[in-house]
């Protein structure tokens, strides 16, 4: 399991909000390429990243700091989501160097655009599927669907996407703990990989989720934690390598 750390992006700015409220927000950085390089020098493996004024807008906003992430660190993967709305968009952001796209609202609003965007960029394509009380929300959170999240989920398999990244926005920013009951519960009724993010504050968070990553939760997003200081990204990720090694030879 990898420990992935975000870095949101509003205004040009990396923040961090509390249950996706634009008008709650900290300001962790104005320069996007040392917060990443920051991560990258810890040992990062993956980054998520996600235009946060792109989600609401429909459209990427700050798609030129994402493009500065890639080209600065070519060998890390990026998974980038908030705004992507198109397959120009999607084409934009892979030429750039970024290796995963985040469909989210539009996944939900016209499903078909996520089989559209399997089939003309295979291996690229993850949904986020984020969650309150079960349901899905949509349009940078402000809207809540009727969907629930497993029904989705299993709908986007057959589709072919890499992943779901899952989020519970109630506890998204809130420092409280990670939603381990509901996490597991999709990784259970799907054979893609999960990667759960909403409230991974600590080692104690990485550690029950390590403990259940054999059930298909493949990494962990984790943004305020890291930069407050309550988490430490290096022994998050050395002590999921431990655990998860021990796990496979149980």
């Amino acid at each position: 399991m990898i420990v992935i750390p975000a870095i949101d992006l509003k205004d040009g700015q990396c923040v961090r909000l509390r249950q996706g409220r634009m008008d709650d927000e900290t300001v962790f950085g104005d320069n996007p390429v040392e917060v990443a390089g920051r991560w990258v020098e810890a040992g990062a493996r993956r980054l998520h990243m996600v235009d946060l004024n792109g989600a609401f807008a429909g459209k990427p906003v700050n798609a030129a700091a994402i493009k500065a992430v890639a080209e600065a660190y070519p060998d890390l993967p990026i998974q980038v989501g908030g705004g992507i709305r198109d397959e120009e968009t999607v084409q934009a952001y892979l030429d750039a160097g970024v290796q995963y796209v985040i469909i989210g609202t539009r996944a939900v609003s016209a499903p078909h655009f996520v089989n559209d965007l399997c089939v003309e960029f295979p291996g690229h394509i993850i949904v986020g599927l984020d969650a309150k009380d079960g349901k899905v929300a949509i349009d940078g959170w402000s809207k809540l669907s009727h969907h629930s999240v497993i029904d989705l989920a299993q709908r986007f398999e057959q589709d072919g996407v890499e992943a779901i990244v899952f989020t519970d926005i109630g506890r998204d920013g809130m420092m409280t703990g990670v939603n381990l009951e509901s996490t597991v519960e999709l990784a259970q009724a799907i054979n893609i990989p999960v990667i759960a993010s909403g409230g991974i504050t600590n080692l104690d968070d990485i550690r029950a989720l390590c403990g259940v990553a054999d059930e298909g939760i493949m990494g962990a997003i984790t943004g305020r934690a890291l930069y407050e200081g309550s988490l430490d990204l290096a022994e998050a990720q050395k002590l999921a390598d431990e655990l998860c090694a021990a796990g496979a030879k149980a």
